[in-house]
């Protein structure tokens, strides 16, 4: 079958692996849409690790159902992408996304499990979901980075009356700032370098108000905008220069939330957050709760996702897609490859 993997630094090769099958009650699965995560990019970027078949914001339809009795060929499925062991505290206590085995043979994260940027793909039928019949296949793959932005604002506690600053104009950064509005929050600002990105955020109706991140002062300016600071910050870059924007940003004794991630050391101004005493909590994932909350609400559409891609396009344009999303220039949030 046909897919694309991982050649080297910044460079995608089309390729052909064999088809897969149902192994240890897999499901396996015709991909019909499959998003770009921003974790996807960091692996391209960094070219490693090298053949990897990216891909675990999928929807599909089932053509093998497994170990699942309760699915038929045929049927409509998204799921959770990771491989929790089920045995250790963390998975008793429902938070799959802290056990050891999580990544180990995650779909499209791990060379055990090709991804969805291929024509078949399979998944743990534990972590398979049905897709409600009024969601469609480019909502259904939408389920994951919702899920993952709920997570981080669930962790944020935003409340009502709550000042929220989301820095990060991508699509875990819009979404958090749907939840965010959902929770209650007054005042939802975003910090973005991409000027494009920045002022089409606005238009989706959920952020208040765009602050280019590179404007000279603009710290100044937020916490004038806000009496002193927000009350919670959620960075969704994992940068040096923006999780210390967000620090100077946040209210004393305020709250942040590292969703973004970084694959290397970076340099923050610890001494305010001491001075302030910044709560600050790191996220990862999601819990499998939220992933089903996430679904019912785009069942109910209580959240509307499909604003927010930009395209869909064959696996031929994955490199011109990912060189479009990292260009700084182009105003796309969200591209969907449909093999």
């Amino acid at each position: 079958m046909k897919c694309v993997k991982i050649k080297g630094a910044r460079e995608f090769e089309m390729a052909s692996i064999d088809k897969p099958v149902s192994e240890n009650g897999k499901v396996v699965f015709k991909v019909e849409t499959c998003g770009i995560c921003g974790s996807d990019i960091h692996y391209w970027d960094s070219g490693e690790p090298k053949g990897l078949v990216m891909g675990h914001e999928f929807a599909g339809t089932v053509i093998d159902p497994g170990n699942r009795s309760d699915l038929s060929v045929g049927d409509r499925i998204t799921g959770l992408p990771i491989s929790p062991c089920g045995k250790c505290e963390a998975c008793k206590n429902g938070n799959v996304q802290y056990c050891l085995s999580t990544w180990n043979d995650a779909v499209g994260l791990s060379l055990t499990n090709p991804g969805a940027y291929a024509e078949y793909s399979s998944c743990r039928g534990d972590m398979v979901k049905k897709i409600p019949k009024n969601v469609s296949f480019e909502e259904a793959c939408m389920v994951e980075p919702s899920a993952v932005s709920l997570h981080g604002v669930n962790l944020a506690n935003v409340k009502i009356g709550d000042k929220v600053l989301i820095i990060g104009g991508g699509i875990i950064g819009l979404m958090a700032a749907e939840f965010a509005k959902l929770n209650g929050a007054t005042y939802v600002a975003l910090m973005e370098t991409n000027p494009k990105r920045g002022e089409k955020s606005v238009k989706y109706g959920k952020v208040d108000e765009y602050f280019n991140a590179l404007e000279e002062g603009i710290v100044d300016k937020l916490f004038a905008k806000t009496n002193g600071g927000f009350d919670k910050v959620i960075e969704c870059c994992g940068n040096g220069p923006a999780v210390s924007e967000a620090i100077m940003a946040v209210k004393p004794g305020g709250t942040i939330v590292l969703v973004g991630v970084s694959l290397g050391p970076i340099t923050i101004p610890t001494v305010v957050s001491v001075m302030r005493e910044v709560n600050m909590q790191g996220a990862i994932a999601y819990t499998e709760d939220e992933f089903e909350k996430c679904l019912d609400l785009i069942d109910k559409k209580i959240i509307d996702v499909k604003k927010y891609i930009d395209d869909i396009v064959p696996l031929e344009k994955a490199q011109e897609s990912l060189l479009r999303l990292t260009s700084g220039k182009d105003d796309a949030i969200k591209i969907i490859f449909k093999p």
